[in-house]
């Protein structure tokens, strides 16, 4: 894999806003191959017409594996190789354990987890025939320190950095980088998941002081222009007044 970001072909999930739609504007800035997955494809389509160059854009539902699958098929049918993997995807809907809120709970493993592990199966072959790739996978502050009401969303950050360790350590004769992402709070639609009101309102607190996505944006490009033989495994970054 080459140093820097032009022309390499990055497949992003969760790309249609946040996280995903801040790092796809900067990486187009520096000339990347785009293939951006999402539910809301309009907002895909809208962002590629606006980004221009090379972008391919797909509906993506993260909890399907064959959806996962067919937006890297889309980059490898247009691009012909698979660079980096962005595992980007996730759900914040807090709540405390006692209020039984079962299908949240699943919904934030079907996402955070299992889509993790989908978007890794969709491109580790053809990784692996290349003897070249980066795959990153976003986690959080949660998944270094468990807070009350937030405890299932820290279990899946916690098995996303514990994925990501694994990969690394499987990966290596293979020539592919690893890489897990933890933000603290971002402005993002990440806490729009939260329909407990009195968790909502201590959330907030914390999020009054977020910084932009542009901050992950930054940190994935730093991750990404290291030369071949540097592979950054974590980067963890909060606003400078966070607590936890």
């Amino acid at each position: 894999m080459s140093t820097g970001i032009t022309n390499k072909v990055i497949v992003i999930t969760g790309a249609s806003s946040g996280l995903g739609e801040a790092a796809a504007r900067l990486l187009a800035e520096k000339g990347a191959k785009l293939a951006l997955g999402a539910r809301r494809i309009d907002r895909l389509h809208a962002l590629a017409q606006e980004l221009g160059g090379d972008v391919v854009v797909q509906a993506t539902d993260v909890t399907d594996a064959a959806q996962v699958q067919a937006l890297a098929d889309a980059a490898l049918a247009r691009f012909g190789r698979i660079d980096v993997m962005v595992n980007n995807a996730g759900l914040m809907p807090h709540s405390p354990l006692e209020r039984l809120k079962i299908a949240d709970w699943d919904q934030m493993i079907d996402v955070n987890i299992k889509g993790v592990l989908y978007g890794i199966a969709a491109v580790l072959p053809t990784m692996q025939a290349q003897k070249s790739g980066h795959i990153v996978n976003v986690a959080s502050v949660a998944g270094l320190k468990v807070r009350g009401g937030a405890t299932v969303y820290a279990a899946t950050k916690h098995a996303v950095r514990a994925l990501s360790e694994g990969l690394r350590l499987e990966v290596k004769p293979h020539n592919i980088r690893t890489t897990v992402i933890s933000p603290g709070a971002l402005d993002t639609e990440l806490i729009d998941h939260i329909t407990e009101p009195d968790v909502l309102e201590g959330v907030k607190k914390t999020y009054s002081n977020a910084i932009s996505s542009d901050v992950f944006a930054r940190a994935l490009v730093y991750a990404l222009e290291q030369p071949p033989e540097v592979d950054v495994n974590e980067v963890v970054f909060r606003p400078t007044v966070q607590e936890f």
